[in-house]
């Protein structure tokens, strides 16, 4: 995956159009210890998974084997595809701001041009560039594959999903 004109930035809600730079730890182990408290105490409640199908364009949230709700996605376009593999939710921001990376202007979190719209949930770093979902104010673009590795969504349907999810929530992205 490409990752010319990307460059660290200081921690805080700065993000690029698909990839996002940010200061954070080593990667989370995929273990229980990351389990949401509700779960690790009540082990009668399945958690929560995230699968996000590139091929149908479609996010699932799941509770346990249980699909609980499907969402349109746009995904990684060729020669930026958003990566395959198991993640988790590392990272939630309302309201974050976007970096351009060629230009370094920066749109303020909360602005109708904001790229990554309203929400961001990060589950894939290399400890510099990131990838997550993200709302989008170009609505007519999801269902495609045109970003830049991000996972887009509609912003109602990212606000909803940050309100069912945490860090450490599974993400499991196939082809």
């Amino acid at each position: 995956m490409p990752r010319q004109g990307f460059s660290g930035l200081s921690r805080g809600a700065i993000a690029f159009w698909g990839l996002v730079s940010f200061n954070l730890l080593d990667p989370l182990p995929f273990a229980l210890a990351s389990a949401s408290p509700a779960i690790i105490s009540n082990p009668r409640v399945a958690p929560l998974h995230l699968e996000i199908s590139l091929s149908r364009r479609q996010l699932t949230l799941y509770r346990g084997q249980t699909p609980l709700r499907r969402y349109p996605v746009a995904v990684g376009r060729p020669g930026w595809e958003t990566p395959v593999g198991i993640f988790q939710v590392r990272e939630m921001i309302r309201n974050p701001a976007w970096k351009n990376p060629f230009t370094g202007a920066v749109i303020a979190g909360g602005h109708p041009r904001n790229p990554l719209g309203r929400r961001w949930i990060g589950f894939w770093s290399d400890g510099k560039n990131w990838v997550g979902l993200h709302g989008t104010p170009n609505p007519e673009s999801v269902g495609h594959a045109v970003s830049h590795g991000c996972v887009r969504m509609y912003n109602a349907d990212i606000e909803e999903l940050f309100e069912k999810v945490q860090p450490g929530v599974p993400v499991i992205v196939v082809p």
